[in-house]
């Protein structure tokens, strides 16, 4: 059974403790911590016993003109539990805590190409638009 939690930051320890291939990169305890303790920040993870097999990040973005709206930065699942509806939980849980916290937007980017995401996306019903991304650092 997966078990998903919200991450606070009294859990930096299991953050930490997530091995490789859930996340892009190796995790980084300064940033950990400055996400966990932010309170416009969320991050869930989806448990198969003691190992995390998924996971969504998301920040809540205020503008002085809108209500909030919540950017999903991104989402992943260990390539050993994909297909198993774990994405569309935590997507579906991630929605539900934008709307809890008064976001009335919610969006998230992808690659044309990533026929996965954009399947999950379609099947949870995103209006789906077409946007032009910049980027400044080479992150891109």
């Amino acid at each position: 059974m997966i078990e998903i939690r919200t991450l606070g930051a009294q859990d930096i320890d299991p953050l930490l403790a997530v091995p490789v291939g859930l996340f892009d990169e190796d995790i980084m305890p300064d940033q950990s911590l400055a996400f966990l303790t932010g309170n416009l920040h969320i991050l869930l993870l989806a448990f198969d016993g003691d190992l995390a097999v998924g996971m969504p990040t998301a920040t809540v973005l205020l503008h002085p003109d809108k209500p909030p709206a919540l950017f999903v930065n991104e989402l992943g699942t260990r390539e050993s539990h994909m297909r198993r509806g774990i994405a569309t939980d935590l997507m579906q849980r991630m929605i539900d805590l934008g709307r809890a916290r008064g976001c009335q937007g919610i969006w998230l980017g992808t690659e044309p190409d990533n026929a996965a995401a954009l399947g999950l996306y379609r099947k949870l019903g995103g209006d789906e638009e077409i946007f032009i991304g910049f980027g400044w650092d080479e992150a891109l």
